[in-house]
């Protein structure tokens, strides 16, 4: 109920608008004792709700604005009014004015709404940015043409704008403009600012009460069960033993772009790599450098195989794949992560393909690296595999950064195990160099099978003294594990690869090829 009021007239009144209003005065017919002189008054932003919706201004207050239009609009209603809101003793008179009812008045009356409520947040916005660039010695002189984009500002969100604003101007002014010895602050910044700002807020949220909306059609809906947000991933680089130089790159590649995008902003050089590739033997933690990876980075992190991108209807896997895309867009920064890459990107031409599988193969890299591809999306792709040789000639292209993750040497098998076994009940002085030595070949997922196949030693011998009823009433305690128990489970676990495997040996001469761990990269130019 959106109500006018009047402190010093009496008077009742009548709505105005094609429909009729109800007036309703306190104390009878009211006129006796008006005052016949003109009061004063000042136009405030107010909101006004039908008191039963009293609940809503309290989710204002605790962070719940803007609130949708369909919510706002709820209460304002025609509601029997209450002695018991306060409010009401303030004024004397209640003029009750209802929201149309007609479409197109509707219409129009919502978009004016939206427009208060626009303004109302920019300039609020407006005012916080002011005080924080005051509070800096800084100034912007375009700031009242800022768009702040729909988000709402708190001192101490206008600081961290304030803050990554000032850093993308320094990086990008050899000569910082200085006026009065403050710093001017470009509108431009501000507005990157507000967007990396903006995009923070999104990931925060949960998805179950975003995703769906942000997806346009059904086939954008599909993606939604394979997004995984990178607080529930639950893995970082720590880990993760060993492969150092392999996070190096990563760190350089992935991460420092969606971290400091300000930096990657300026050039046609300095631009966030679109396609990084994981190959190597099998268990040597791609999969899960993957997932450490979009922890680290900050970034919603999406799965797809092939049965992803598939579907029994004769060209929908084309939409599929242009859904993924879009809905992708609409998530960024993202890693789209493709495990087994070679199944579904591998080389087209052969004997068995299928029309449709081609089709798809070719939408897919149009929308990745595509005449309509925008240069600053912030999409990765990371593929992961262990046979480099089977992809397209096409897919390797779209893939500038390809990382080579090779068996675990002596010193790294000791790091891997220092993790597994971390929390373990070890006897005191194991020997990890000795076991390290001992398992040479092993994959890091070999070591981790060898190490539950070595806890339970410890469990079969307590097992067995209890058949022969040589073990007391108290509780069970398991002994230690020493280094004879993980020698012993060698003969159960051993290592999954051969070192002279064939595959081995192609991995081997497809990364001196095309990995960054070839010799190629070693060799003088020629003239």
């Amino acid at each position: 109920m959106l109500t006018l009021t009047s402190p010093s007239n009496n008077r009742k009144r009548s709505s105005s608008g094609g429909r009729g209003g109800r007036a309703t005065g306190n104390g009878g017919g009211g006129g006796g004792g008006a005052s016949s002189s003109t009061s004063s008054y000042q136009l405030l932003p107010l909101v006004i709700v039908d008191p039963s919706r009293f609940d809503t201004l309290r989710e204002w207050g605790r962070g719940g604005w803007p609130l949708p239009l369909k919510q706002l609009t709820e209460g304002l209603r025609s509601t029997k009014r209450s002695a018991n809101y306060e409010i009401y003793k303030l004024f004397t008179n209640v003029m009750s004015i209802f929201p149309p009812k007609e479409d197109d008045q509707v219409r129009i009356f919502n978009k004016q709404v939206e427009e208060d409520r626009r303004i109302v947040i920019s300039r609020s916005n407006l005012n916080e940015l002011n005080k924080v660039l005051e509070e800096h010695d800084l100034y912007c002189m375009d700031l009242l043409h800022v768009n702040t984009d729909g988000v709402v500002l708190t001192k101490k969100k206008a600081e961290k704008v304030v803050g990554w604003a000032k850093n993308h101007c320094l990086s990008l002014s050899l000569v910082p403009l200085i006026k009065a010895e403050r710093l001017c602050v470009p509108r431009e910044s501000l507005e990157i600012a507000i967007s990396r700002l903006k995009e923070q807020e999104t990931l925060t949220k949960k998805p179950s009460q975003n995703l769906k909306n942000l997806a346009k059609d059904e086939y954008e809906t599909n993606f939604v069960s394979a997004v995984v947000p990178p607080g529930e991933i639950g893995v970082k680089f720590d880990d993760i033993g060993a492969l150092e130089e392999v996070k190096k790159a990563l760190n350089e590649l992935v991460i420092l772009p969606m971290r400091r995008p300000e930096l990657f902003s300026r050039g046609n050089l300095l631009r966030p790599c679109k396609g990084i590739l994981l190959f190597g033997p099998p268990g040597t933690g791609k999969t899960l450098m993957a997932k450490a990876l979009a922890t680290e980075a900050g970034a919603n992190f999406i799965s797809i195989t092939g049965s992803t991108l598939t579907s029994k209807w004769f060209g929908d896997a084309e939409k599929l794949t242009k859904a993924l895309f879009s809905f992708a867009s609409k998530l960024a920064p993202v890693i789209i992560f493709v495990d087994e890459v070679d199944s579904l990107l591998g080389a087209r031409g052969g004997a068995f393909e299928h029309e449709a599988t081609r089709r798809m193969r070719n939408e897919f890299m149009a929308a990745w690296d595509g005449l309509r591809t925008k240069d600053s999306q912030r999409i990765l792709i990371l593929g992961a595999t262990n046979r480099p040789f089977d992809l397209d000639d096409a897919v390797i292209r779209r893939l500038p950064r390809r990382i080579y993750v090779d068996l675990p040497d002596a010193e790294n098998r000791i790091k891997i195990l220092r993790i597994f076994l971390a929390q373990e009940n070890l006897e005191p002085e194991f020997h990890f160099e000795k076991l390290a030595e001992a398992t040479e070949g092993y994959s890091g997922s070999d070591l981790k099978n060898l190490c539950i196949a070595a806890a339970y030693r410890p469990v079969q011998e307590l097992l067995e003294e209890e058949k022969k009823g040589d073990s007391n009433d108290v509780v069970p305690v398991l002994r230690p594990l020493n280094l004879d128990d993980f020698i012993q489970s060698k003969a159960k676990v051993g290592a999954s690869v051969a070192y002279d495997a064939t595959s081995q040996n192609e991995l081997r001469k497809w990364n001196e090829q095309y990995g960054e761990g070839g010799s190629r990269r070693k060799s003088p130019f020629g003239f």
